[in-house]
């Protein structure tokens, strides 16, 4: 399987390692594979039978054909292994009328985002080897909160590699603030900016477009590569989950192998949906992907209108890891419907025009498989209240998005098939905004709220944020957001 940009390049086609290596493409976009691979019921059947490390190695094994199904498998093994993810990786917990949440917070960062990055660095490492590479390797997150802490997780201690994340220093909430500035490791460096997600994401994307500097890092022994999911390695692994996610429901009896499903998922940066519809395209009986927004709603505009305008008020929600203007995985989605150059000049309106805008019939081809929903604050805080006391069940802001929305689109479109809900995160991730929504209040400081949620609802705080919430800050340095490249360089070279 070889891999081509979205704008064109390596038509010759680049291996998996080199994709995973590399991150971005030479022209700025992003890899994606030549074709897609398929799967059938059958093989569906067959997984249902499988653990999650050996789904995950079946359906890796598809996409990384440069690596072998063993080193797959004892990647999968390592990265989900029992130890890492309590008490399994994706445990699916039912809802009334007929929805169904796939949990994927059971990690050691207790969100989503270990699902893919406790496995991409072993992935990362392996590319290295199978491309030669000698050089050191800098891994740079920009980070809506969630992502960086897992990166810094799954990074640290990798021999020949450094990371380094940066964080909007009012755009995360205060827990994953603490999580990732109590984050242990030899080779890392975490930076807040002043700024928000979209200020730290374009910032990397200037140090990674910017050949001088990545020159003066070579001569140094350092390359430039991501964790974020515009990284393939990043993503790909997010395709199991959805893949198995539909095993498990069929083993459960809650469907009949091939009858279709409904997905909906809080969406950001658009690599979550995207992962799920590429399980779509691979033959997945998925019907709808309902895209879930906050009062960004940047992305349900766009699948309403088809014009993608980010000139708009940045709002700062309770639910920050969704706190973005900018989408990056939308590209990818692009290419896959209208091909590399007009995806190109797409990308090309962006950058000059922060807007770009479909064709009546591209829009319906985005629309065949995407609906949008945005949900504001009340609706959200109203989510969590009334799933708490009807459903007894606790979840977080972004969740509560994707099940206020999913609620939505099934009264709207008097929808029969099965919903499946992606829950992203624990809900002590954000338990200010959740005290919040249960009682009116929260405390002062935002660190106090796990103790008081725990106490009013019973419900377990989650031993990695326990360790972090006691742990000492060490990292404290916050450059402007113009300022990036200096952060790197005073990381690097002292």
């Amino acid at each position: 399987m070889n891999y081509i940009s979205t704008r064109g390049a390596h038509k010759e086609g680049a291996s998996s390692a080199y994709a995973i290596k590399t991150g971005l493409a030479a022209d700025g976009g992003l890899f994606m594979p030549e074709n897609i691979p398929q799967i059938d019921l059958e093989a569906i059947k067959d997984m249902s039978a499988l653990s999650y490390p050996e789904r995950a190695a079946k359906i890796l094994s598809m996409f990384l054909t440069d690596y072998s199904y063993d080193e797959l498998l004892c990647d999968a093994m390592a990265a989900y292994s029992a130890d890492k993810f309590i008490p399994s990786p994706t445990p699916i917990t039912e809802l009334s009328g007929r929805k169904y949440m796939l949990e994927l917070w059971h990690g050691p960062t207790c969100a989503f985002k270990d699902m893919a990055l406790q496995i991409m660095p072993r992935l990362f490492t392996r590319a290295l080897r199978k491309c030669g590479e000698e050089r050191e390797a800098l891994i740079l997150v920009a980070t809506s909160g969630d992502t960086g802490k897992a990166a810094l997780e799954g990074y640290k201690n990798v021999p020949g590699t450094k990371i380094q994340v940066f964080y909007p220093i009012d755009g995360v909430s205060q827990v994953q603030k603490k999580q990732m500035q109590t984050q242990e490791g030899d080779n890392l460096s975490v930076i807040g900016i002043c700024g928000n997600f979209d200020d730290a994401q374009n910032g990397v994307k200037r140090i990674f477009s910017d050949r001088e500097f990545a020159s003066k890092l070579d001569g140094e022994g350092v390359f430039l590569s991501s964790a974020n999911s515009i990284n393939w390695g990043r993503l790909v692994p997010q395709v199991v989950y959805y893949i198995s996610a539909y095993c498990d429901m069929y083993s459960s009896g809650a469907i009949q192998l091939g009858e279709e499903i409904d997905v909906c998922v809080p969406t950001g940066n658009f690599g979550n949906i995207f992962a799920c519809y590429i399980a779509k395209l691979m033959g997945l009986p998925v019907g709808k992907l309902v895209c879930a927004s906050n009062k960004n709603n940047i992305l349900t505009d766009f699948i309403e209108s088809g014009i993608y305008d980010r000139n708009r008020e940045f709002y700062t929600t309770m639910s920050p890891s969704m706190d973005i203007l900018i989408s990056s995985n939308l590209e990818r989605l692009l290419y896959l419907l209208f091909g590399s150059e007009r995806c190109a000049a797409l990308m090309s309106e962006l950058k000059e025009n922060g807007k770009y805008a479909l064709t009546a019939d591209e829009l319906r081809m985005v629309r065949e498989s995407f609906v949008g929903y945005c949900t504001d604050e009340n609706d959200c805080q109203a989510t969590i209240k009334r799933i708490f006391e009807n459903e007894k069940r606790l979840i977080d802001t972004h969740t509560s998005v994707a099940v206020s929305a999913a609620e939505r689109y099934m009264s709207d479109h008097e929808a029969r098939s099965a919903m499946l809900v992606v829950s992203t995160a624990s809900a002590y991730k954000f338990a200010g905004d959740v005290l919040l929504s249960l009682t009116g209040a929260k405390p002062e400081n935002d660190l106090d709220a796990p103790a008081t949620l725990n106490a009013l609802t019973g419900w377990q705080i989650p031993a990695p944020l326990s360790s972090a919430l006691s742990g000492k800050p060490i990292h404290l340095d916050v450059y402007d957001k113009d300022d990036m490249d200096k952060a790197v360089c005073s990381f690097l070279f002292g």
